[in-house]
């Protein structure tokens, strides 16, 4: 008779994960799904202090280390250093690139300036981090890595030009980064699409008519893709998951 192995609740007990925007939204939502998970949390965020802190304590209730590092994005210098302040507090096993600048712009309403806020914040950034992220895993450790997308970056649209061009990059950086970093660093991206309406807007039902599931996602399903991505097989790399409701299909 075959028997299946235990499930284990705590799949990331002694692991080190660095969040990129967790103090907020999504990364937030990460870190508190890591932490529970077992991890310990290196929560970066940019201009989100005291939500920054708030996280922290909550975490650390659940029994976990966390440490609570500021960079700014759009800064390289900054950017370069992050990893380098992350790994003197214990070796990283995981790097999630969950920091994002998503604005509402058309094409023609996109300046230069906006341009290369979202390439800094949304590809340079998961770029410099993911090189140096590499390069402290040890040549006998292994590492993953997570690049948080969206269904955009495989179904352009006209709203959300710089978005959505900086998304489609990162997935194709996602899928050469997982042929470079081999064996040793999984490297997978997660696109969402229907998860949380925009900052400072409600719920808004409307989006649903493009979504065949034809419902938001449930915060449970997000943390359950993002574990499986960081602690299930690691015979799964350059694959970008979907969490859209099917959004991406149409």
């Amino acid at each position: 008779m075959i028997q299946s192995s235990p499930v284990n609740d705590q799949p990331l007990i002694g692991k080190t994960i660095l969040i990129t925007g967790a103090a907020r939204r999504l990364g937030r939502i990460f870190a508190f799904a890591c932490a529970r998970a077992g991890a310990d949390i290196v929560l970066h965020h940019a201009h989100s202090g005291e939500q920054a802190d708030e996280v922290q304590q909550e975490i650390e209730s659940l029994g976990r280390k966390v440490w609570v590092l500021r960079a700014d994005l759009e800064d390289t210098e900054a950017t370069c250093g992050l990893i380098d302040r992350a790994s003197k507090l214990g070796p990283l096993y995981a790097l999630v690139n969950n920091a994002a600048i998503f604005e509402a712009l058309s094409f023609e309403g996109t300046s230069v300036s906006d341009w290369d806020r979202h390439m800094a914040v949304n590809l340079t950034a998961p770029f410099l981090l993911s090189q140096r992220f590499a390069r402290q895993v040890p040549q006998d450790g292994e590492g993953r890595i997570v690049n948080i997308l969206d269904w955009r970056a495989s179904k352009p649209v006209a709203d959300h030009f710089p978005y959505t061009v900086s998304k489609a990059g990162l997935a194709a950086m996602t899928r050469s980064l997982a042929v470079s970093f081999a064996p040793r660093i999984t490297v997978n991206g997660l696109a969402l699409g229907a998860v949380l309406p925009p900052a400072g807007e409600s719920t808004n039902d409307e989006v649903l008519k493009k979504v065949p599931a034809g419902r938001w996602s449930s915060l449970k399903e997000v943390e359950e893709a993002l574990l499986f991505l960081l602690a299930g097989p690691a015979f799964i790399t350059g694959e970008v998951i979907h969490l859209d409701g099917g959004r991406h299909l149409l």
